[in-house]
This record gives C-alpha cells, sequence and structure tokens, in this order.
C-alpha cells in the first residue's frame, strides 16, 4: 500500500510540473528563389595558352655588319617592310665583278663563235682538217658554257645584295631587338636579329579529358563557337571558333588537345597568357535550372526544399548535371516552384519558414 501511495503521489507532482500548453516550433529563415525552365547549354571549361598563328626569326642570310634598324621594339610591323641594313659595300663590289667577268667572257664567246662558224664554212670546201672544226667547236661551247656561269654568279651576288636588306617575313609584333647597329652577324648562325609573332588571327591551345572525345569529334569541323576569356580579366572575353582536334589522345594525362582561332583585331589576346576557355557541346532543351545551392546531397540521394505556404516540404530531385553555380534538373520540380537556396540546415519535411528578403533571382 505505501508503495502505490508513492507512486500516486509521484504521479500526481509529475502532472503539476507539465505545461499547460505545448510550445510551437519558430520559423526558420529561408531564402527562395523559383525554379526556371530554358534551354541550358551544356559548356566544357579548360584552361588554354594563347599561342601566334605564325612565329618568325628573323635571321641574317648574309654575314656583314648592321648599319641601320629601321624600327622599335614592340613595333607592329608588316611583311616586306625594312627592318635591318648590312652593310651593302662588299656585296656590290661582288655583283660588279660578276657582271664584269660576263662581259669578258662574252666578247671570248662571240670571237669563239665566229671562229667556229668560219671554221665550218671552210671544212665544207675540205680548205681545214676536221681537227681544228673540233677545236674550235669546242672552244666556242666551253665559253658557252662559262657565259652560264658567269650569269649564275651575278644571280648570287644580285640575292646576297638584296639580302643585305633585311625584311621581316609576316605581318606581326616585333619582340626585343637582339641586334644592334655596329653588331657583326654571321650567317647561318641560327641567331635570331628579332622574334615577330603574328598576333591576328591567334589561337587558343588548351586541353581536355578524353572522356569527351566523342562530343568533340561531332563538333570537328562544324566552326563551334568558343568564348576565351583572358584570366583576371573577365571584361574581356572574345569568341573564336573550334579550328583543331589532336589525332591521338595523351597516355600520360588521359586528355585530348583542341585549338580555337581568334581574330583578335584589338589585340586582348596576348601570346603566351593563359585563358579560360568555354566550348558549348550540346544544348539541354527545356530544362528545369536552380542554383546548385538549393541541391542538398544525402544518404538517399539529392533533394530539394519547395516551399508551399510557409511551409517547406523535401522534394527527391533527379539532377542531369550540376556546376559550381547551377543545377540542370531531370525530374522533381516544375518551373515557378519556389525553392530554399539559403537555411535548408535548419530544416525537416513540413517544417514552419519565415522568408527572408533578398533571395537570389
Amino acid at each position: 500500500m505505501r508503495l502505490r501511495h508513492l507512486a500516486l503521489v509521484l504521479a500526481a507532482a509529475a502532472s503539476a510540473c507539465k505545461p499547460k500548453g505545448t510550445a510551437t516550433q519558430a520559423a526558420a529563415p529561408v531564402t527562395l528563389t523559383a525554379a526556371v525552365q530554358r534551354d541550358v547549354p551544356r559548356v566544357l571549361e579548360a584552361t588554354g595558352t594563347v599561342e601566334p598563328v605564325r612565329t618568325a626569326r628573323v635571321e641574317a642570310q648574309v654575314s656583314g655588319l648592321i648599319d641601320k634598324v629601321t624600327f622599335r621594339e614592340g613595333d607592329q610591323v608588316t611583311e616586306g617592310q625594312v627592318l635591318f641594313q648590312i652593310d651593302p659595300r662588299s656585296f656590290r663590289a661582288a655583283l660588279s665583278q660578276a657582271e664584269a667577268a660576263l662581259a669578258r667572257d662574252s666578247a671570248q664567246w662571240e670571237s669563239a663563235r665566229r671562229d667556229r662558224d668560219r671554221f665550218e664554212a671552210l671544212a665544207a670546201k675540205e680548205y681545214v682538217t676536221a681537227q681544228q672544226l673540233d677545236q674550235a667547236r669546242a672552244t666556242a661551247s666551253a665559253l658557252d658554257a662559262t657565259l652560264r656561269s658567269d650569269q649564275a654568279a651575278i644571280d648570287q651576288a644580285r640575292l646576297s645584295l638584296q639580302y643585305a636588306t633585311v625584311r621581316a617575313p609576316i605581318t606581326g609584333r616585333a619582340g626585343s631587338l637582339l641586334v644592334r647597329e655596329g653588331n657583326l652577324v654571321r650567317a647561318g648562325s641560327g641567331d635570331a636579329l628579332v622574334v615577330i609573332n603574328q598576333m591576328a588571327p591567334i589561337r587558343v591551345r588548351f586541353s581536355v579529358p578524353a572522356a569527351y572525345l566523342s562530343d568533340l569529334r561531332a563538333l570537328a569541323g562544324s566552326k563551334q563557337d568558343v568564348r576565351a576569356i583572358p584570366v583576371g580579366d573577365t571584361a574581356s572575353a572574345v569568341t573564336g571558333t573550334l579550328d583543331f582536334l589532336d589525332n591521338a589522345v595523351d597516355s600520360l594525362t588521359g586528355t585530348i588537345t583542341l585549338k580555337a582561332e581568334f581574330a583578335n583585331k584589338d589585340s586582348r589576346l596576348w601570346p603566351g597568357g593563359l585563358v579560360r576557355v568555354q566550348l558549348a557541346l550540346s544544348v539541354d532543351k527545356d530544362a528545369i535550372v536552380l542554383p546548385s545551392s538549393a541541391v542538398v546531397t544525402g544518404q538517399q540521394g539529392s533533394y530539394v526544399y519547395v516551399v508551399d505556404s510557409s511551409t517547406a516540404h523535401l522534394r527527391p530531385v533527379t539532377l542531369r548535371r550540376q556546376s559550381d553555380s547551377i543545377a540542370v534538373l531531370s525530374a522533381g520540380v516544375t518551373a515557378g516552384e519556389q525553392v530554399v537556396v539559403d537555411g535548408q540546415l535548419r530544416l525537416t519535411d513540413g517544417a514552419k519558414v519565415q522568408v527572408l528578403k533578398g533571395g537570389p533571382p
């Protein structure tokens, strides 16, 4: 009896300690955005390096002293423009000497030709021997060969004199001046006088995982648009076209190399610079798009919180793909529904929410 009495007393005390009403859970503050339905391009991003389509190492083709430099470092030069003048006096003298040799041998050949003609006429009347006729013909033939040799020497001398004036082989921007006036340059030394890079058009080389090879092969030859954004200068984005797909996958890195060509008329892209490349592989038509922050990944898969009448409902979703900024859904949400993008950690299915202003569109 005593134990029963004690139990009744404790039960009465516990009942007295209970609050008369259950406390209502406070609404969780959240930020919402509306699900949007639109076409979403499937964009492949990579880091690329800018490289000129053509580079010319200007070297001396004849030896001599640099008399004059007719441009400044960093100048934009055009094809055929005079860049350097090598002392031409020795080449002019060589040309004059070759021309004089030709004139001398021409006179001798003319005399030998007349002798040959006379001997042929005399031989017909048997006034000279066959041996004398053969000698006259051989002398004329030898001098004819000498004339051709003299003409070749003149052509070589003229070419050397022409090479003494060094011209730009391509249009582009000149780099550092590697040889100054008064320096001696030697033909065939392999030392460049200046390096010229073609700036327009220009190329961007980049590599992507070989897993995209089938998509890239479908784009090959289609002149697909490629967007390049210089690192640190997002305002200078330019658009070019896919120009090259390598014929082999790099077995060490598992990537394949591509190149895109850009008009670069305003020189926004600079050789050697790094750019972020964006290449659209395909387009997802009428896809449901949300900010990536709206999607939560748990043990049961991906889900979002959809808010209806200040109540959050957990909704499983099927992701088509996701990037740092957006999530493209295949199922789970319809266009126009309000989805939580901030504050999901405080929510459970059916929880009340307080919508904060200033959420992302």
